[in-house]
């Protein structure tokens, strides 16, 4: 039932990700889940896409983990990489230099200590430089089907603003997420609400007029919309 103040009715996430889902179909995929899709979905590849998707548009980051992995898929082979080719093949990406070096120290952990294969574990992932919650969960998330909540800008902008969770920080809207949200949603919503946020429910005048699930949204913090 709608609440009588507000006209809202109360979060149905089931049938909420099931019409953002049809929404959605038309925009293209949130780049790790694409190269999933393309065959790159090991733990090692999801991880590294990952990193060079830190502050870097979804249009640059899947053309150059493509490049990246159509040079050297494997962490043997990206540990035989000089960093400067490294360097060279994620130019495109925000601070490229440092990805790098974060990239090769992967690759040649990964070879070195766990024979060029990554466990599905969170401890291991995150033990890595420059490897944090968010990555962790979104590579063990679609590589493994395990692990928390990858929330990213859009997982945290549109959560709160439904009112479904009310946090300040990413990481504490993955808390939150983490304690209400069924665990069989958690791939699920940052592939939903990745291109669901660039393309609806955008940061600035969210397309409020023509969204799929307005009836169950707070509208929280939306003062002007399409």
């Amino acid at each position: 039932m709608p609440n009588p103040r507000t006209g809202k009715r109360p979060p149905d996430i089931r049938e909420m990700l099931t019409r953002i889902r049809k929404s959605v179909a038309q925009y293209p995929k949130a780049a790790l889940f694409e190269l999933r899709d393309l065959g790159y979905g090991s733990v090692f590849q999801q991880l590294v896409a990952c990193i060079v998707s830190i502050r870097t548009r979804d249009e640059q980051t899947l053309p150059l983990a493509q490049r990246l992995f159509e040079r050297a898929s494997t962490p043997q082979a990206i540990a035989s990489l000089a960093v400067d080719d490294i360097a060279a093949l994620i130019h495109e990406c925000a601070f490229h230099d440092a990805k790098a070096r974060q990239i090769k120290a992967i690759a040649e952990r990964t070879a070195s200590e766990y024979g060029g294969d990554l466990p599905c574990d969170f401890e291991v992932l995150t033990s890595f430089g420059g490897v944090g919650p968010k990555c962790a969960n979104l590579a063990l998330g679609i590589a493994c089907g395990s692990g928390g909540i990858g929330v990213d800008v859009h997982v945290h902008r549109v959560t709160n603003r439904w009112g479904y969770v009310a946090a300040p920080t990413a990481e504490k809207t993955m808390a939150a997420l983490e304690e209400q949200l069924p665990k069989r949603y958690w791939v699920t919503i940052n592939e939903l609400l990745v291109p669901f946020g660039k393309h609806i429910c955008t940061g600035t005048l969210p397309k409020c007029s023509t969204c799929p699930v307005l009836e169950f949204c707070q509208q929280v913090g939306v003062t002007r919309h399409r």
